[in-house]
């Protein structure tokens, strides 16, 4: 899920005002006659995010006299470390908003509450089980619990310039009838004339994004077995490792420049031109809306397919400490922030989509303009990431899959060496983790 930088110091003081010491959410505790006082962690920090948030606590604030919820602001950059020491120290808030990855080794250490017995109907067949998979995690004693709500999530779509599009005579994909991977690479061709390119593929942070489509063909880069996890690189998950390297070094389709960039970096040459199509997050959008030059014209494209158009996903979330005081007072504060309505306003402030089906029906959800057809739309192909689940991932990814595949990405290793390091080496991090 996207992390983006705040001021983390910050971020610490506001965190330790509202939650540390006697004021602290877990252990709050209301006085008789007085209301009861919840406190809820939130990690929005686009403006448009954090205006919707503070929004619905108010308007539930106004509609719950007898249960006031406190706006706390935190930030990615330090929310698990700061929340590893507020659950240590019994003083994390009530409600938490965070991502999927980040819940499992919370719930198998005890702190947060399992909610399947918890969800209102309402909110539980609102939202489809592929998105309550997300959440679910092993309780540490071999028990499946859900640990979180979850409510926004990312898929992977096409940017075009839409004068280089039509220039090219491809077929223009939708939804419905997306390109296959080697019709993307045909459209990519004859989109490269002139010193300019068909494609953009940044890849300084390169995982999470090949990981999530390596399942258009089957590929899920982790097996388990007797209980124990190993890494796994076969035929299924060279696929698109392979396409996006022929299309840099074969076709030479893709833009070189953009290797070593961030995902927003290659926007610049993007409306310049120097490139027609930029497979990215549906939240890069946002940029795109608000800072492409006047009179330049783009379009969202579905990601293309392979044996199917599976994508892997993870999810924002909202949980509840385990040693909250008022657990019941904050499920139904989340089941009023994220209902159908709220998500699709939470969903637009983040240029995400909403896992309430109701949400997604919203005509907000649903126009043109801006590519939120097409994003929405893309939301029946998610599936849960198979890295979800697997302990010592974060180590494997920053230590082994990252470096690895940038060398692959630079054509300084083949796919066969890249292949034995990411086995190898991954399983080296993963046998620590095993249990």
């Amino acid at each position: 899920m996207r992390i983006t930088s705040a001021l983390a110091a910050a971020a610490i003081l506001t965190l330790a005002a509202a939650c540390g010491g006697g004021g602290g959410g877990a252990q709050s505790s209301s006085a008789p006659n007085e209301p009861v006082k919840i406190n809820f962690l939130s990690l929005a920090w686009q403006k448009e995010s954090v205006a919707a948030n503070k929004q619905l606590v108010d308007e539930w604030n106004k509609a719950n006299p007898n249960i006031q919820v406190t706006y706390v602001q935190g930030s990615w950059d330090n929310v698990n470390d700061q929340l590893v020491t507020q659950f240590a120290g019994g003083t994390a808030p009530d409600v938490i908003h965070n991502d999927s990855p980040a819940l499992s080794g919370f719930a198998s250490d005890g702190y947060l509450l399992d909610l399947k017995d918890k969800l209102p109907a309402e909110l539980k067949s609102d939202i489809p089980q592929p998105a309550w998979d997300t959440v679910t995690f092993d309780d540490g004693k071999g028990q499946q619990g859900v640990y979180g709500v979850p409510f926004l999530q990312e898929s992977q779509v096409i940017i075009a310039n839409k004068k280089l599009l039509d220039a090219s005579g491809a077929r223009v994909p939708t939804p419905d009838n997306p390109w296959t991977w080697d019709e993307f690479s045909a459209a990519a061709k004859k989109m490269t004339k002139g010193g300019n390119f068909g494609v953009a593929w940044p890849m300084k942070s390169p995982v999470n994004k090949t990981l999530n489509l390596a399942l258009n063909f089957g590929g899920t880069f982790f097996q388990t077995a007797d209980g124990k996890t190993t890494v796994k690189v076969g035929p299924e998950e060279r696929e698109v490792l392979q396409r996006i390297h022929d299309q840099l070094y074969k076709d030479k389709s893709a833009d070189p420049a953009a290797l070593g960039q961030g995902t927003a970096d290659p926007l610049p040459a993007f409306y310049k031109g120097k490139f027609a199509l930029l497979p990215a997050g549906v939240y890069l959008r946002q940029q795109v809306a608000e800072q492409a030059p006047e009179g330049f014209e783009w379009v969202t494209l579905p990601a293309p397919k392979g044996t199917s158009a599976q994508q892997g996903a993870v999810s924002q979330t909202l949980s509840i400490a385990q040693d909250s005081k008022h657990p019941d007072e904050a499920m139904k504060f989340i089941a009023f922030f994220l209902n159908g309505a709220n998500q699709a306003k939470l969903a637009k402030g983040d240029w995400l989509l909403p896992t309430s089906q109701a949400a997604a029906a919203d005509p907000a959800m649903t126009t043109k303009e801006n590519g939120w057809d097409v994003a929405t739309a893309s939301a029946k192909n998610l599936v849960v990431a198979p890295f979800l689940k697997v302990n010592g991932f974060d180590e494997w990814k920053t230590k082994v899959a990252t470096p690895t595949l940038q060398e692959y990405f630079a054509n300084k290793i083949t796919i066969d060496q890249a292949a034995s390091k990411l086995v190898e080496d991954g399983n080296k991090v993963l046998e620590r983790y095993q249990r």
